[in-house]
């Protein structure tokens, strides 16, 4: 059984309803107070609606509630209802005529959210449109800082009372997936964490909303430079610094572990007391701290519209050969153990990751914990990649509930929120005023990371199947395939990983 409400602009504001049964026709409930023209409109009206096409309405109604199971609402569906202000649609799927409010009053439209097409019809028409759900503000970030998030944004309620009371929903998501979360997910957020190398491809997707003129000034004077050009394409930014910690350096056993300073002796320190070194060389992001460091190159060119159009990489050469040639050494040290994370490595003293495992790392070495910057291999300095995790708003149909979100976004990585979160989950800021804190200063972690950030390599936009490709070239080591090749093999297995690599360009 369907209903529909019309309400009488009349000072009594009779209510009307009319209920139709869709076998006997018969009008079920009327509540008194109109003549028999207006009854017999309301139930010609009703009876369309229910075969699921909308071509009249009453005359002198103020609202009125076209039902769920309405397909089509057709021209000049209602000619001479003046008096009609707000049209309520609870249809998901239900589409207007491009003339169907022609001679009308209706100034407002009353929809759900995923109604996308009455939605369409609102703002093209320039009505008014109010939602029928609660106005939820989805929020994802990583696990870590879930509740101190819920906590932040609490707080900005309360300094924001002109915004309307939003509802919101804090999810624990990995900034690492969010292109592909983004790409499945059937309900989106509007604001959102990422990895820096992330950004071309959510913008692609036309996931990304550009930090307003208000806030970008701010934005780029608080925060260090590095960051901002992280958060910028073709000028404009899009999204909001968050962390400058998206890198990694050694955490280890200092009763374990005698010298910090090259890979050879933390090796020979591990093995001698049974205990495992643990760095995930198969990932295209730690690998690079034995090529990189032993002076090769790699750098995409990505356009502003995040495609790929370049690249530049010498990895073929004595370089390249020094670096296998060290891998291939540490992968067989019985001590080695292919893994980054502290929650699911054992027996370690010594493990290559970064501040997101620092509570984990302090609590499994207690009063032996430490931390530093990469060792040097074959004398060379072990370098890493040098990132941010940023924050994004997804653009909205709203203007108002857009400001709301990137104020909102613009808090939640100022100077306050990214201490909070050094201190809950050691988290490096990219604010320059948080980056002064004494508590930053004294953490070691954070300057482990500071002193690793020397030797640091700008991790620019990259395409996803240079990933799979790295992890390839390590793998065949793992396997045993190049345990024993002669240099020849070598140079031709990094000269094929250099044409793959030219590949993603120019297939």
């Amino acid at each position: 059984m369907t209903g529909i409400r019309f309400f009488s602009c009349r000072a009594r504001q009779l209510r009307i309803v009319a209920l139709c049964d869709t076998i006997t026709g018969n009008i079920l409930f009327l509540r008194k107070g109109r003549n028999m023209k207006k009854i017999i409109a309301l139930v010609l009206c009703f009876c369309l609606l229910m075969a699921g096409v909308v071509s009249s309405c009453a005359e002198d109604a103020q609202g009125l509630v076209i039902p769920a199971g309405t397909a089509v609402i057709e021209s000049e569906a209602f000619a001479g209802c003046e008096s009609v202000h707000v049209l309520t649609v609870l249809g998901q799927d239900a589409e207007i005529a491009d003339d169907a409010l022609d001679g009308s009053g209706i100034t407002k439209i009353r929809c759900h959210r995923t109604a996308e097409q009455v939605i369409a019809f609102a703002q093209e028409k320039g009505l008014q449109i109010e939602y029928l759900e609660p106005d939820l503000i989805r929020i994802w970030v990583s696990g870590t800082v879930t509740e101190l998030t819920g906590n932040q944004v609490n707080y900005f309620l309360r300094q924001h009372p002109e915004y309307p009371a939003y509802e919101y929903e804090i999810l624990d998501m990995s900034e690492a997936s969010t292109v592909s979360d983004l790409q499945y997910s059937e309900v989106l957020p509007d604001i959102f964490c990422f990895a820096q190398d992330q950004l071309a491809a959510i913008r692609r997707m036309g996931r990304l909303s550009a930090v307003p003129a208000s806030l970008a000034g701010n934005v780029r004077s608080r925060n260090d430079a590095g960051s901002v050009t992280a958060s910028e394409a073709g000028g404009a930014l899009f999204a909001y610094p968050m962390t400058a910690d998206n890198s990694f350096f050694l955490f280890y056993d200092k009763s374990v572990i005698h010298d910090v300073t090259s890979l050879e002796s933390i090796l020979a320190d591990c093995e001698a007391a049974g205990k495992k070194f643990y760095m995930e060389v198969d990932s295209g992001w730690y690998q690079i701290a034995f090529f990189f460091g032993a002076g090769c190159e790699l750098s995409f060119d990505i356009s502003d519209s995040g495609e790929c159009t370049g690249v530049s990489i010498s990895y073929a050469n004595e370089n390249g050969l020094k670096a296998m040639k060290g891998l291939i050494r540490t992968i067989g040290s019985p001590a080695f153990v292919n893994g980054s994370g502290v929650g699911g490595a054992a027996n370690w003293a010594a493990i290559v990751s970064g501040t997101w495992d620092a509570a984990a790392a302090k609590q499994y070495l207690g009063s032996n914990y430490a931390a530093a910057k990469l060792p040097t291999i074959d004398g060379y300095q072990m370098k890493s990649f040098g990132g941010y995790k940023l924050m994004g708003v997804r653009p909205q149909d709203d203007a108002e509930r857009s400001a709301f979100c990137h104020d909102l976004a613009d808090w939640l990585t100022g100077e306050a929120c990214q201490l909070d979160r050094c201190r809950v989950a050691a988290w490096q800021p990219t604010n320059l005023s948080a980056q002064q804190s004494p508590s930053i200063q004294t953490d070691e972690a954070l300057k482990a990371l500071a002193d690793q950030a020397a030797y640091a390599v700008p991790q620019g936009q990259i395409p996803s199947g240079y990933w799979e490709l790295a992890s390839g070239l390590v793998q065949e080591i793992m396997n045993g395939d190049l345990g024993g090749a002669s240099d020849e093999t070598l140079m031709n297995r990094l000269q094929q990983f250099e044409d793959d690599i030219r590949g993603l360009v120019d297939p």
